[in-house]
């Protein structure tokens, strides 16, 4: 069983490398604009994929369904409250983004603001991509991987700190290696190429999954034993003592929605190289139809892993690998464990070349070498996309332990999403708020919830109130505070976006009725799985 598995995982796993290397093998790796915006070609295809596989890595896969065997159907709102964000993407905040064709989302903000406040969100970015992303991407698919292939098995190492410690290396060394050498489109591709198997796979993983659930095999009679023996793990309305009450969905869960899905550079750098704002529309609004399926993917599994296995002692976060497998047979576990190993690689060489775009062209062009060629510029990215690679490696076995992973990540995610989202609200929507203001909703803020977490009394805050009503507490305040200062000292002059002709933005006719319709299925989910 272990060679047929580790056979089909490495097939697989060659077979997307080498036809991501023969599509991108003579892109244009040397300058900024090709290895970090894809030289501005992706169509709605590759973006769509590349959205959906980037935030498509094993913190989701693992982590949300360890959430779902915990918790049930109401954590979909991480996946179902995406598809407004994406909406939000496509109408309001592309074509803001591109008519300044930035290349980061801290270049908007020195547009709109000042070096200064460019600056300091470069930090924030580059701090809490190393000690917060990055590290919880390989922890996860560490993880993930481990239980799939029964890596203890098949290797024959007995201890499971070491082996945690090899996995995240060996990975995170591959990881590096595509997002380092390949620059964007490499990225965008594999993307779209493990995109396609993790969706398949995640469906086929739910087929096998029914089927062991009911006596006889049949899917249908597999949902209704589900349905009749866990009735309130399929509730999509969360409650008071779960990790998503439903009352948050309209708080802090839609603001951290809203800034990973339209100001978070990991996520919207592939909006940013869209061949048009057309092409960017249709793109992302396929994004928000795929995340309508997530439920069935990403949630769906969890609560079959608890129905089989919750008498068994398996940990929630071990939950999903152990459900992957039991139920597949050999030859499909190899092929969704390479899967999932592109959807590890997906994450993560989107975050570090994330990280290298930032360093490159905020930092080191920006500030430490403001003459820099463009040769200088990639290469002072290549460099440091090492070090945050070592550095990532070197933290994400230390991540173990943690007893829920996606609520640990949503919960340290909040310290910087809140304050970037609302400096970027406040600057597009207004015209007279000063960089002071800016930059103090960005270090108050991040210093603000920091302390609501960690200092006491102040982490009394989030338990009266729950942790996500708090941060959202945090982003009226913020607002609040900044267009107070814009009354009291605004800017001299009004700030007006300059088109500066970097694509063209006609927008895509269908995009508002595609939009509407997103919604109403939105509403239409929570309703039919309202307990």
């Amino acid at each position: 069983m272990h060679a047929l598995t580790l056979a089909s995982f490495l097939f697989f796993t060659g077979l997307v490398a080498f036809i991501t290397w023969r599509i991108t093998r003579r892109d244009d790796h040397s300058s900024t604009s090709g290895y970090f915006l894809a030289g501005r070609t992706l169509t709605f295809p590759l973006i769509a994929g590349s959205l959906l596989m980037t935030n498509l890595s094993t913190e989701q896969m693992v982590g949300l369904n360890g959430a779902a065997f915990a918790d049930g159907l109401s954590v979909m709102a991480w996946e179902v409250v995406a598809v407004i964000a994406l909406v939000a993407l496509a109408l309001f905040f592309l074509p803001r983004f591109l008519r300044s064709g930035i290349a980061t989302l801290p270049q908007l903000l020195a547009i709109r603001f000042d070096a200064g406040t460019q600056l300091i969100t470069n930090v924030i970015f580059l701090i809490a991509y190393a000690a917060i992303l990055l590290p919880i991407i390989l922890y996860s698919g560490a993880i993930g991987l481990q239980g799939m292939l029964d890596l203890s098995g098949l290797t024959g190492i007995e201890s499971s700190t070491l082996l945690l410690w090899l996995t995240v290396w060996i990975v995170g060394i591959i990881g590096a290696i595509y997002a380092l050498f390949g620059g964007l489109r490499t990225v965008a591709v594999s993307d779209t190429l493990n995109g396609v198997g993790l969706l398949v796979g995640g469906f086929v993983i739910v087929y096998f999954g029914l089927q062991a659930v009911s006596s006889d095999g049949g899917l249908m009679e597999g949902w209704n034993i589900l349905k009749e023996s866990n009735p309130d793990k399929l509730d999509s309305i969360g409650g008071s003592e779960q990790q998503v009450p439903f009352f948050t969905l309209f708080t802090g869960v839609f603001l951290i929605n809203l800034f990973y899905w339209t100001t978070n550079q990991q996520i919207i750098q592939r909006t940013f190289a869209a061949k048009n704002l057309a092409e960017g529309q249709k793109g992302v609004l396929l994004t928000g139809f795929f995340k309508l399926l997530g439920p069935l993917y990403l949630v769906l599994p969890g609560i079959i892993a608890f129905h089989l296995y919750a008498d068994q002692g398996v940990r929630a976060d071990e939950a999903y690998g152990h459900l992957v497998f039991n139920v597949l047979p050999p030859y499909l576990t190899g092929f969704f464990a390479a899967v999932m190993v592109g959807a590890i690689l997906s994450s993560f060489n989107s975050a570090l070349n994330s990280t290298t775009t930032i360093f490159s062209l905020g930092i080191y062009k920006g500030v430490l070498n403001k003459n820099a060629s463009e040769a200088q510029v990639v290469k002072s990215g290549k460099i440091f996309g090492w070090i945050m690679a070592i550095t990532t490696m070197i933290i994400a076995p230390l991540l173990a332990g943690q007893e829920s992973l996606f609520g640990y990540l949503q919960k340290m995610n909040a310290i910087y999403f809140i304050p970037i989202l609302a400096v970027v609200i406040v600057g597009l929507l207004t015209k007279r708020v000063p960089p002071m203001a800016a930059k103090l909703a960005l270090v108050g803020g991040c210093l603000l919830i920091a302390a609501g977490y960690f200092v006491p009394p102040f982490n009394q805050l989030p338990v009266v109130m729950h942790e996500f009503h708090f941060v959202a507490s945090v982003f009226v305040l913020l607002v609040a505070m900044m267009l107070l200062i814009g009354k009291l000292r605004p800017r001299a002059t009004e700030w007006v976006q300059e088109d500066i002709g970097a694509v063209d933005l006609t927008p895509w006719k269908g995009a508002i009725p595609a939009g509407i319709v997103l919604v109403i299925l939105v509403i239409a989910i929570y309703v039919a799985f309202a307990g």
